[in-house]
């Protein structure tokens, strides 16, 4: 199997001149491991012994222990190193200086999932932003994005529809590495900070997680498994709706269903549509926790069957248009707030665009609506180029 290093790796191989001497932050959660599974806060303090002065962690917490959307998380003192841990979405999602005063540096070393809608990147670009305007810089450490660096899909999202799980005009798939995204955030968005990213080793675009030969560990705790970060920039509107999404499950954004889902009516509509590359199993699950907890659920996991044709955020639009066909009584449209927007739809939120959810109760065809996509796509990807650092 092909060895890829992370940036994690390749900085403890060969340093990086911004290190010398200077007072280190790190940006991370229990997914910044290297290869032996040991974590980069015990593998920087070995290297770079009395440098590292303070820890930050993003949503879900410093150890990936909170559940759900806006559960946040507190500020704490790590008890492995007896540093501090700022939390970045707890009472702030943005570092302040009094976060930031410890250190000269900041090291990010987060596993994104290659959806636009997964916040860390979102952390990173704020984090981008105090640095530029706090005098500190920025050293990403890249990994990578675990459903491949060649294929993007989805409607750019509209600047109107901006959130915390969306700040820029991203596709739903947007293709990209940590280091990219870093890339094209402080250049091209112009954030303008003092950035630097270490790059992998040995890894290629085409490459899906298993290719790398590197350790899955979770980023979040309903992301177990390299299998839900593919489905997930599809299966992730659900968190807009009534129905459930798979928490409190062991399968994760791969099941979705309700109790009063009329699985046959709908199957009935899905076998007209093409959708290459999976399986939607009708069957029942009953989950433990969330949406209808201890209630059993009547829908779909979800099985890939070719991971290169399979169209993630195309198949799940063709899902939620059959459901709206026949909704269930218990169907409806989430309400704010949604990741601290009180005011405007999530499922608004998480297609990036209100217009999207329109067209998909009016009953377009999502195939038609999908190929006016490609134009922005083109311009995206041709935007994304000075940015990208593979292949």
């Amino acid at each position: 199997m092909p060895a890829v290093y992370t940036g994690l790796e390749q900085l403890l191989e060969h340093s990086h001149p911004w290190i010398r001497r200077q007072r280190l932050g790190l940006l991370c959660n229990p997914a910044s491991v290297d290869r032996h599974y040991v974590h980069a806060r015990d593998r920087i303090n070995q290297r770079f012994p009395g440098q590292l002065k303070a820890l930050y962690s993003p949503q879900h917490g410093f150890f990936a222990e909170k559940q759900d959307n806006m559960v946040e998380s507190g500020h704490l003192t790590d008890a492995v190193s007896g540093l501090p841990v700022y939390s970045l979405y707890g009472e702030t999602r943005i570092p302040t200086a009094e976060m930031l005063a410890p250190i000269d540096v900041l090291l990010v070393d987060l596993q994104d999932v290659g959806t636009r809608v997964y916040t860390f990147i979102y952390t990173m670009s704020y984090c981008l932003e105090a640095a530029r305007d706090h005098g500190l810089k920025v050293l990403v450490l890249d990994r990578p994005n675990p459903i491949n660096g060649r294929q993007i899909e989805g409607n750019l999202l509209n600047p109107a529809w901006a959130s915390f799980v969306g700040r820029y005009a991203l596709p739903m798939r947007h293709g990209l590495t940590m280091g990219e995204l870093a890339r094209l955030f402080n250049d091209h968005c112009g954030i303008g900070a003092q950035l630097d990213v270490v790059a992998m080793l040995g890894w290629r675009r085409a490459m899906w997680f298993h290719d790398t030969g590197l350790p899955w560990v979770a980023p979040s705790p309903n992301m177990p498994t390299p299998a839900t970060a593919a489905v997930y920039p599809g299966q992730v509107i659900w968190e807009g709706t009534s129905l459930s999404e798979g928490r409190g499950t062991t399968l994760p954004f791969e099941l979705c269903g309700a109790p009063d889902l009329d699985i046959d009516t709908i199957g009935a509509h899905l076998a007209a549509e093409d959708l290459p590359g999976v399986v939607l199993r009708p069957g029942l699950f009953e989950p433990t926790s969330g949406k209808h907890a201890q209630r059993p659920c009547r829908g779909y996991q979800l099985h890939i069957t070719d991971r290169d044709q399979y169209k993630p955020y195309l198949t799940s639009l063709k899902l939620l248009q059959a459901i709206l066909r026949h909704p269930p009584e218990s169907w409806a449209w989430k309400s704010p707030p949604y990741e601290y927007e009180f005011e405007k739809r999530p499922i608004d939120l998480i297609l990036g665009d209100g217009d999207v959810r329109r067209q998909i109760e009016g009953l377009a065809d999502l195939t038609a609506l999908e190929r006016q996509w490609q134009e922005a796509l083109e311009v995206y990807w041709d935007t994304c180029r000075p940015s990208l650092i593979y292949d």
